[in-house]
């Protein structure tokens, strides 16, 4: 009986500690000071476009320095709404931690195209299909896109070209340059051969660049990939080359 009891009381301390750990967690004294900041990208590139020392200058420019201060005077709702003023990020949470931090997880806005159009135009496209500023810091090597361009092309033919591209490892690395020539027909100048493949109008993009792949694995590896200057697969079930 004895030890059913003491189990018993041994139960509810156990559970009263609990209960006050969490609540000791879950609530932070509003006369502590705020230790310093965290920052957490979430999202799938290894890179992180946005430096620390960027948040620090938006935060205080807009008055909400945080070091030193106490933790109920940290408005991490406006520092949301500072934030997402930043070109490069997408998407931002901030809350405070029980050690008295402020956290921020940002998710970042992904270039997947840059556009340099024959007006004098130079920005890039983001993974949502937005314009990004072109004195961002971006990636390399994504593939450019030349010519006369409009925006709205850009944002919706070139923006659902360069995801295909994107989602494809071959055609990633081998494209580096799209050129809009006249009537929004499409001329692309890959990486590896001296030779330009042009597809037309930017439809059915799949179906055409799976034609030019296997004439590079039938053709272009047994003749030679210097051999023609421009491979047309513009229409439907041929390839028309022309010879250097």
């Amino acid at each position: 009986m004895l030890k059913k009891i003491f189990k018993l009381l041994l139960g509810l301390v156990l559970i009263a500690y609990l209960l006050l750990g969490v609540t000791a967690f879950s609530r932070l004294p509003g006369d502590r000071l705020c230790e310093g900041l965290m920052v957490v990208v979430r999202d799938s590139t290894a890179r992180s476009f946005v430096s620390r020392g960027e948040i620090d200058h938006m935060l205080s420019r807009a008055g909400l320095a945080y070091e030193g201060r106490e933790m109920d005077s940290v408005n991490t709702r406006l520092m949301e709404e500072v934030l997402t003023e930043h070109p490069l990020i997408e998407r931002v949470e901030c809350y405070k931690t029980p050690d008295s931090r402020v956290c921020i997880e940002l998710y970042q806005r992904i270039p997947i195209l840059r556009v340099m159009s024959s007006s004098g135009e130079d920005y890039y496209i983001d993974h949502r299909g937005n314009v990004m500023p072109a004195d961002t810091r971006c990636i390399s090597h994504l593939p450019v896109a030349t010519g006369k361009i409009e925006k709205s092309f850009a944002q919706d033919k070139l923006y659902r070209f360069a995801l295909f591209l994107q989602e494809s490892e071959f055609w990633r690395s081998q494209i580096e340059q799209i050129n809009v020539v006249k009537g929004g027909n499409i001329e692309l100048v890959p990486r590896v051969g001296d030779h330009v493949i042009y597809i037309g109008q930017a439809d059915d993009i799949e179906s055409k660049l799976r034609r030019v792949r296997y004439f590079y694995d039938k053709g272009l590896s047994r003749v030679g990939w210097d051999r023609y200057s421009r491979i047309n697969v513009e229409f439907g079930n041929q390839i028309i080359c022309t010879r250097k």
